[in-house]
This record gives structure tokens, C-alpha cells and sequence, in this order.
């Protein structure tokens, strides 16, 4: 089979972590790349992610996290971070990334810039914050694939209280408010879920050619 998809079977969400491994610096700088390098709407990438080592800090997140295991046993929990609110400044300091990434003069990006904010800027705060989240999960999943390849397992999870989260971490003081949360570790030989079947939809019932 081929490697990418043997990457993609051999992932599951992950019920039960081995508290007892980690995973390297090494290993956790190549997915913290992964996840920089995703695409996003605009490429303004609109979230902040928070690597979460503290054991007291997860211990607070876990009662809030549904008492799931994952959130105190992996090896790191990552915490994706959308932005509740913007302006034009989100445009404006993308294009002075890109005018100093590419060494382009900034008059350049004029144009574009003016189109991105047209779109963007008066939308409802609403409007702004469900379009923010939307870009966390292009992150996310460029982040638990590259987990797959490194053998690293992953759980990705909606079963938290946001707000909770945000009071813990002071994310509202960062007009942040969490989106998902991705525990990264290694599973446990106890995790029974790791020999089932994976249940996916047929090709017939997902894909449509036209």
C-alpha cells in the first residue's frame, strides 16, 4: 500500500495515551513546522496555537475537557486558538510579513491588500469569528498528518467547554477563544481501540465525478 495511505489507516483518534512517553523536541519542532506551513484563507492565518506541557495547567483543562484521559496523559496537548475579532491590521501585518519575507517593496501589495480587507473587514464579528475558526482546522489537519508519518498519535477533539478553556489559558485577554484540541503522544497498549476496523463512507456514497 502506499505510504500515504498506509499513514492514513494506521491513524485513529486516539482514546488512551501512554503517559510514560513523549515525544522529542526534535520530533515536536517538525509538527510545530507542519502546522506554520498551512494554507489559509487570504494567508492570513487568523489563531494562535499553545503547546501545553504544564501538568498543572491540564489538570485544570481536564474536568472541563469532559474528564477525557487524553487531555492529561499524551505526551503534549496542543490548543488552537481562533481570533474573536479583527480589523484591517490582520491584512496589514501579513503584507509586511510578505514585503520583508520576499523583499518586495510594500506598495506593491497595495492592491491585494485592499481587496483582502474589502472582504473581510466589515464583515459581522460573528461572520469574522466562524470564518477564523474555519482556517484552525486546515492547521490542524496538515498537523495530525504529519503526526501519522512520525508514527505519532493523535486525538483530535471538540468535547470541551470553550469558555472554560479561554478563562484557564487568559485567551480572552488575547482576543483568542479555543477552537479544538489536539492531545499528541503515543497510544497505549491498553487502547483497544487501535485494532478495529476504521469506518469510513464508499467511494460510491462520497465521491461524486461529474
Amino acid at each position: 500500500m502506499n505510504t500515504i495511505l498506509e499513514n492514513r489507516t494506521w491513524r485513529y483518534a486516539t482514546k488512551k495515551f501512554d503517559s510514560s512517553k513523549k515525544i522529542s523536541n526534535k520530533e515536536l519542532d517538525l509538527l510545530l513546522e507542519a502546522t506554520r506551513l498551512s494554507a489559509s484563507s487570504y494567508g492570513l492565518q487568523p489563531y494562535h496555537v499553545f503547546v501545553i506541557t504544564n501538568p498543572e495547567i491540564r489538570e485544570q483543562l481536564k474536568p472541563v475537557s469532559w474528564g477525557q484521559s487524553q487531555i492529561t496523559d499524551a505526551s503534549h496537548l496542543i490548543v488552537f486558538a481562533h481570533q474573536k475579532d479583527f480589523g484591517g491590521e490582520l491584512v496589514d501585518d501579513y503584507l509586511t510579513n510578505v514585503s520583508e519575507t520576499r523583499n518586495i517593496p510594500a506598495d506593491t501589495l497595495k492592491g491585494y491588500g485592499e481587496f483582502a480587507k474589502s472582504k473581510l473587514v466589515d464583515l459581522p464579528q460573528t461572520t469574522k469569528e466562524d470564518w477564523a475558526a474555519k482556517q484552525v482546522y486546515l492547521a490542524l489537519g496538515n498537523l495530525m498528518q504529519a503526526a501519522a508519518e512520525l508514527k505519532i498519535d493523535t486525538c483530535p477533539m471538540e468535547g470541551f467547554e470553550a469558555e472554560a478553556y479561554n478563562t484557564i489559558l487568559n485567551l480572552n485577554d488575547k482576543n483568542l477563544s479555543a477552537s479544538v484540541v489536539l492531545p499528541v503522544g503515543y497510544r497505549s497498549e491498553e487502547d483497544q481501540t487501535q485494532h478495529l476496523a476504521k469506518v469510513r463512507k464508499s467511494n460510491q456514497e462520497l465521491f461524486t465525478h461529474i
